[in-house]
């Protein structure tokens, strides 16, 4: 799928910005990014529980990134970006490969977002339904 020609490249700027140091800690991949959608990828190996099974708290991670990317990608790089609220549930435990997130905005704003974020596994099925709230900040001095 082709781009208007006056829409930014946003899997460009954010190779440009650079990841944080979670993402990297946890392999996060950004695969496909506009402030309405993303799509994101995570190892399950380095991600575990002590049994083997995927950490709820890596599908957490996950989600609050691809929504707080889309929040940035929304406000600008003069903005600033908090979480303000993140909620998941977790369907189907994960042991191996790659979980996907798919996070669509629910509802873009111009102090807050809200993304709704689907994480699945290599099979598609859901292994995790989450929703994160982000507020945007007055710009950086």
């Amino acid at each position: 799928m082709t781009q208007p020609e006056n829409t930014p490249n946003y899997l460009e700027l954010i190779r440009e910005r650079g990841s944080g140091a979670l993402d990297k800690k946890m392999g996060i991949e950004i695969l496909e990014a506009s402030p309405e959608r993303l799509v994101g990828r995570m190892p399950v190996e380095g991600n575990t529980q002590p049994i083997g099974l995927l950490h709820g708290g890596a599908n957490v991670v996950l989600a609050e990134s691809l929504g707080s990317i889309g929040t940035q990608l929304n406000a600008g790089p003069n903005r600033r970006i908090v979480g303000v609220d993140i909620n998941a549930t977790h369907h189907k435990s994960a042991m191996s490969g790659y979980v996907t997130g798919v996070a669509t905005a629910v509802s873009i704003g111009k102090t807050l977002c809200v993304y709704e974020v689907v994480i699945t596994n290599e099979q598609g099925q859901r292994t995790c339904s989450a929703r994160i709230t982000c507020m945007i900040l007055a710009e950086r001095a």
